[in-house]
């Protein structure tokens, strides 16, 4: 898809969701953080796997991560799971030297605003070689681990980092977690999958990527930044 460069001729703060919108779907480094939530619920409620997939999934959708329903509903250590579920392996991810140029060009302050914590997403942006071109990370400590679609998560963003939202621009995976961003004022840009339509996972969680509040979508992150340059995009 082309990026209209005029509608972000006036954005200068930049803001990037971390799993499956910095790196692509298909490098499949999040199943990795699926399996140790999956074992998670397991030992914690000490049922089967299926029984413990099912209370995961629940929870992700109803409170927008499974450590919201498991702190709600468990009194679980935040902490402690955040700890184990990133515990993974992160050779999966490569470098990506062209979307760190295009990340690199834009001009204006750079976010990365995630679920995950902040060891997590350093790690991940330095896998991508991307990580000294973001000037902060949002976690989900900072966000007082209230996740993603929150309004009020949004808000603690904006208010902490002197974020101005009608100059700022969202990348995201999950197009429910644009809605905020849209009311807000903020450009949004939705990151899908290749092939979307034969992508096998909870596909509830692609609902709504054809509503109003999605104004731009790309299976192409890199490019999609770089038809910005191209265009003459200015702080």
């Amino acid at each position: 898809m082309t990026a209209p460069a005029a509608d972000f001729a006036h954005v200068n703060e930049w803001i990037f969701d971390l799993d499956n919108t910095l790196y692509p779907r298909h490098t499949d480094l999040f199943s990795q953080i699926d399996k140790k939530m999956t074992q998670f619920v397991r030992e914690l409620l000490d049922v089967d796997h299926d029984s413990a997939r099912s209370v995961q999934k629940k929870y992700y959708r109803e409170h927008g991560t499974t450590l919201q329903g498991l702190m709600l509903h468990h009194n679980v250590d935040p902490n402690d799971f955040l700890e184990k579920v990133h515990d993974i392996d992160y050779s999966w991810v490569k470098p990506d030297p062209e979307l760190g140029t295009a990340i690199k060009a834009l001009p204006g302050r750079k976010f990365i605003f995630t679920n995950g914590d902040t060891p997590h997403a350093e790690r991940t942006a330095a896998a991508l070689g991307i990580l000294d071109h973001f000037d902060e990370i949002f976690d989900i400590v900072a966000a007082d681990l209230k996740p993603k679609p929150a309004p009020e998560t949004y808000h603690r963003f904006l208010s902490r980092h002197g974020v101005h939202a009608e100059r700022a621009a969202m990348f995201e995976d999950l197009p429910r977690n644009l809605l905020a961003p849209h009311e807000l004022g903020m450009r949004t840009v939705l990151i899908v999958p290749r092939n979307i339509d034969t992508v096998l996972d909870d596909v509830w969680e692609h609902e709504g990527k054809d509503g109003d509040h999605v104004h731009h979508v790309t299976d192409n992150l890199a490019a999609f930044l770089k038809t910005l340059h191209a265009g003459g995009a200015a702080a």
